[in-house]
């Protein structure tokens, strides 16, 4: 790889958005985790978490048909509040056991392919985004920025200075142990400004949006039960005269036609800016790694053919590692410019 070339390629200081959903997780341990452990959507949930489709079964809520979000918010109207700080307790158990494999993933892949100016802004319960983290040094003081909007099972939060960090750690500035977040909410009755951390990744992320280049989203299904997130993404996307020069790029294993009835309201502002997608390694993150919106403006603003350079996707750690280090040399020459301010 040509650094000096590189150096001249690192210019995108505009955010690129991603929007993770259960779906992402499920697609980067198809299998199941290191263990087995299988991943639950919100559809199958009862049929994977079966100990929580146990405690369930006494308390006359109806369980067919309904997805787990929906029958979690019927618990809670009926005031069954043993059976729900049971079933709390079970889920939080269950994804805090879950264990990326020992070999590089999707997650893995993901997280190298973004920059420090990049956000990634997830629903998911599970640990693997901050396994992926941590398990990567290469990104160490330069990871892409992270948004919890439903909480997450490795993370804390310190209200009282609005500090959040991995769960179990210490606020730096009052010393006390970071509170873990909070999972469930009722969808009939989600207020993402009840829960102080929620609220601050949902403030930021508004910001994110609209200035965001790109955004991509992975395996998120924009529920009609969950209102309030919709909402608040479409109205934090803007107009369609700001969003012009932006992409919204999908990926997501249902067809192309389910696909544009759930994304319609957001797609209608990028007639000629939107792809689809059903594999992560087909997207504009995993053919051109670290330069998503330098390949876009090439490619669609000046009219350039442009070659794709796609993250390996059989390499070990080690090699891995080796081969993206080029791009993050020509990070650091081309800085402060290519930073985002």
């Amino acid at each position: 790889m040509n650094v000096s070339r590189e150096i001249q390629k690192v210019r995108m200081v505009r955010p690129h958005v991603v929007i993770l959903g259960a779906g992402c997780s499920k697609a980067a341990v198809p299998q199941g985790d290191a263990n087995g452990m299988r991943l639950p959507l919100m559809d199958d949930f009862l049929d994977v978490v079966r100990p929580v489709k146990d405690a369930l079964q006494s308390t006359g809520v109806p369980l067919d048909g309904k997805n787990f979000e929906e029958i979690y918010s019927s618990l809670v109207a009926v005031n069954h509040s043993d059976v729900q700080n049971r079933v709390e307790s079970l889920i939080f158990g269950y994804f805090e056991a879950l264990s990326l494999p020992n070999e590089p993933t999707l997650y893995d892949h993901l997280l190298l392919s973004l920059r420090e100016k990049d956000v990634i802004a997830t629903f998911n319960w599970d640990p693997f985004i901050i396994q992926a983290l941590r398990r990567n040094p290469l990104l160490s003081g330069r990871p892409p920025q992270f948004r919890f909007l439903h909480g997450n099972v490795m993370v804390g939060f310190c209200e009282r200075d609005a500090i959040q960090g991995y769960a179990g750690t210490f606020c730096q500035c009052c010393a006390k142990r970071l509170a873990r977040s909070r999972l469930l909410y009722p969808v009939a009755e989600k207020d993402y400004e009840s829960d102080p951390m929620i609220a601050a990744s949902w403030k930021q992320l508004r910001l994110d949006l609209k200035d965001a280049f790109m955004v991509t989203v992975f395996g998120y299904g924009a529920p009609v039960s969950d209102k309030a997130a919709t909402s608040l993404m479409q109205e934090a996307l803007g107009s369609p005269i700001q969003n012009q020069l932006k992409l919204f790029e999908i990926i997501d294993i249902k067809t192309h036609e389910k696909l544009l009835e759930t994304w319609e309201p957001f797609i209608k502002s990028y007639k000629y800016h939107y792809k689809i997608h059903q594999d992560f390694y087909c997207s504009y993150i995993a053919r051109h790694p670290r330069r998503t919106g330098e390949a876009y403006i090439d490619q669609y603003l000046n009219g350039t053919w442009i070659c794709d350079n796609p993250v390996p996707r059989e390499l070990s750690f080690t090699d891995l590692w080796e081969w993206t280090k080029p791009l993050l040399e020509a990070e650091n020459l081309a800085e402060p410019s290519a930073r985002r301010e």
